[in-house]
């Protein structure tokens, strides 16, 4: 069972990035797929999440407008959207995966995760 984040680099501020979440080991099809983020020196916060079984989505009020979450129709990837990039959004983006499809803003209610792929803003 594997996660695989990437898309990560550096990008000036206005900039544009689109993260991916490949799925491997198993079906991840009835899952909720999550993308976090993590800067030096803070905690893990929740970026969105979509539910692979009906196609929803819920984005943190501080993403939302700028990043969109999808999937690809095999429901082997998940890419995270992100324009008008910030400085403070820089951080080491992680992909993860709930089985209960609890849709959750919390890292404790996902069961997999990925190894995170760096993102730099510049200003």
């Amino acid at each position: 069972v594997q996660l695989q984040a990437s898309g990560g680099g550096l990008v000036q501020a206005g900039g544009s990035l689109r993260l991916s979440c490949t799925a491997s080991g198993r079906t991840f099809s009835t899952y909720a797929m999550g993308w976090f983020r993590q800067a030096p020196g803070k905690e893990r916060e929740f970026v969105g999440v979509i539910n692979w079984s009906g196609g929803s989505t819920y984005l943190a009020d501080s993403v939302k407008g700028r990043f969109t979450i999808s999937a690809d129709n095999a429901k082997i990837r998940v890419y995270l959207q992100m324009n008008s990039l910030k400085p403070n959004d820089t951080a080491v983006y992680y992909c993860a995966a709930d089985r209960l499809r609890k849709s959750s803003p919390y890292t404790s209610d996902y069961d997999y995760w990925g190894q995170g792929t760096q993102v730099t803003v510049s200003s």
